[in-house]
């Protein structure tokens, strides 16, 4: 099996890490101090047509395939883990749906603008006692004609306080488990009972705001619903499996950055007369980085293969996420060894390459869900 890249997506790769190298990573440290949405560059970006990248010219978008998207996320998290999360909940999760869910009018209205970069999407699923436990959700949207009243609240949701466009998923029938949930279109400007509490305070992935939503009698007509009625927690199922390729792009575009740091530092600094990239040890370091990084690598391209051939590939993204995530923090891990006390400073990036790389364990599944997932499709 042969992940070499095309010329074309070679193309897309390099026009990306240009992009972040000459305006993302110089302005990533600041991003981190202030925790402010770098609006700024999701405009830059949403001019390089990145903001759409896998979904059709159609709808607004790219119509690049999954390895490309896939190699532009890993270079938009090496130059900022927060604004990866941006990207990755914006199209995996926001467009994904609409696009593998949404009529024709909803794409028309929904996505495009979406996948223009026009509006910022986001994706309301979790809430504070329903995190992997989904059904155990508690939001509820009740029908009243040919409309539904929701009411309830969502925890963790990224982009929720920017968001132009949230796809929302809430009981329709409380009674039901899991075949009771569906999922709406939501507009914040524009729908009464939409409330932002506040945006959380995190260790890491700062500019990306990850918020805490109240709704209260926010009234949906019934054309917002995204398919079926009691559909939603397969949609969200089918959706979170694909954005598994997306966080694992993420944990290996951090630990491609953490490895970086660590090797131009190991051939500057000094120690004893000699450079410390000349001990064995420090090499050993390296060489386990690289190596980890580039298995992660090939785990997230085979996760994308599956995906663009049609087949199943329910394992292959839990591993590549699972794998990636790990290995994300274990880099980064040892880019701050390497760099010694200056690397537990803010003086040098790799502090917050650690912190950026810890949520890749935790969302979208955290990695105990992810290994259960393995072991299901293992022992179907």
């Amino acid at each position: 099996m042969d992940f070499s890249p095309t010329q074309e997506q070679r193309q897309i790769r390099e026009m990306v890490a240009e992009f972040v190298d000459e305006e993302v990573v110089p302005q990533a440290a600041d991003i981190d101090a202030s925790d402010q949405f770098p609006a700024d560059l999701v405009s830059e970006m949403a001019d390089l047509g990145l903001m759409g990248m896998p979904i059709p010219e159609s709808y607004g978008g790219a119509g690049l395939d999954y390895h490309s998207y896939a190699m532009a996320l890993e270079e938009i998290s090496r130059g900022s883990g927060g604004l990866g999360t941006i990207v990755a909940a914006h199209i995996s999760l926001a467009c994904n749906m609409i696009y593998e869910f949404g009529d024709e009018a909803q794409k028309e209205a929904y996505l495009v603008p979406l996948a223009e970069g026009e509006d910022i999407g986001a994706f309301a699923l979790s809430e504070a006692g329903a995190g992997s436990d989904v059904p155990a959700m508690e939001t509820t949207a009740r029908r009243e004609g040919d409309e539904y009243v929701v009411n309830g609240g969502k925890l963790w949701i990224s982009n929720g306080s920017v968001a132009d466009t949230v796809v929302l998923f809430a009981k329709t029938d409380p009674d039901a488990g899991n075949k009771g949930i569906s999922s709406f279109v939501v507009r914040p400007e524009a729908d009464d009972g939409f409330v932002v509490e506040g945006t959380e305070h995190k260790l890491g992935d700062k500019g990306c705001p990850t918020a805490e939503l109240r709704f209260d009698d926010l009234r949906l007509p019934e054309s917002r619903r995204l398919g079926e009625e009691g559909r939603g927690f397969v949609q969200a199922l089918k959706t979170l499996n694909g954005g598994r390729i997306t966080i694992a792009a993420r944990g290996v575009g951090i630990a491609q950055a953490a490895l970086d740091e660590a090797l131009a530092y190991a051939q500057e600094r000094e120690q004893f007369d000699q450079p410390i990239a000349e001990f064995q040890a420090i090499q050993h370091k390296l060489a386990d980085m690289d190596t980890k990084t580039e298995a992660a690598r090939l785990l997230m391209h085979r996760a994308a293969d599956k995906k663009m051939r049609g087949e199943r590939f329910v394992k292959e993204a839990a591993q590549a996420k699972l794998y990636a995530s790990e290995v994300s923090r274990e880099v980064a891990n040892e880019g701050i060894q390497i760099h010694g006390g200056y690397g537990y400073t803010e003086d040098f990036p790799v502090e917050r390459f650690f912190r950026d790389a810890k949520l890749n364990e935790l969302y979208e599944g955290t990695s105990e869900v992810l290994r259960n997932t393995i072991a299901d499709q293992l022992l179907e």
